[in-house]
């Protein structure tokens, strides 16, 4: 069953990327108590998510987390290394959380699959944004197919 607004996030683990190598984050350390946007990507490095989809939340930053929103979190179907060298690549800094579902379990969990095998990417994220507060979603904005629309920077900073 897809997430729709006004239902629990599932409960899950993403990796990160720390100092120390890369930690467990549990849905409990991301959403209780906080207000925060989680937007998907197909892939880290993929045409749209790399030339639009990430930059946009790196250049709206301040304006969204100046909304209210404690966390900014990016999310794809990618391993931590992976998502580490992009939010480096995409200059993210401390401005946005980068979480790897490496085995797609949260997206599933969600919903929110995407059949990438006619690309070579296999099982991956639908493009979306999230806005959680403490653990429960308040919006769900879904990308159609091919599209890059409700799911943008200036869209959420639009929704708060």
């Amino acid at each position: 069953m897809t997430i729709k607004a006004g239902d629990k996030m599932p409960e899950g683990t993403f990796t990160r990327m720390t100092k120390d190598g890369p930690q467990k984050m549990t849905t409990d350390q991301l959403f209780a108590g906080k207000t925060v946007v989680l937007f998907s990507v197909p892939g880290a490095f993929t045409p749209t998510c790399d030339a639009k989809h990430l930059p946009g939340f790196v250049e709206l930053a301040d304006q969204i987390l100046a909304k209210g929103v404690d966390t900014i979190a990016c999310t794809a179907v990618n391993d931590v290394f992976v998502m580490n060298a992009w939010g480096k690549h995409g200059g993210v800094g401390e401005k946005i959380l980068m979480l790897a579902d490496g085995n797609g379990s949260y997206v599933k969990a969600l919903g929110l699959e995407l059949d990438g095998s006619k690309f070579g990417m296999g099982t991956r994220g639908q493009r979306f944004a999230l806005i959680v507060k403490n653990g429960v979603a308040s919006r769900v904005d879904i990308e159609a197919p091919g599209e890059f629309k409700v799911s943008a920077a200036d869209h959420v900073l639009k929704q708060l």
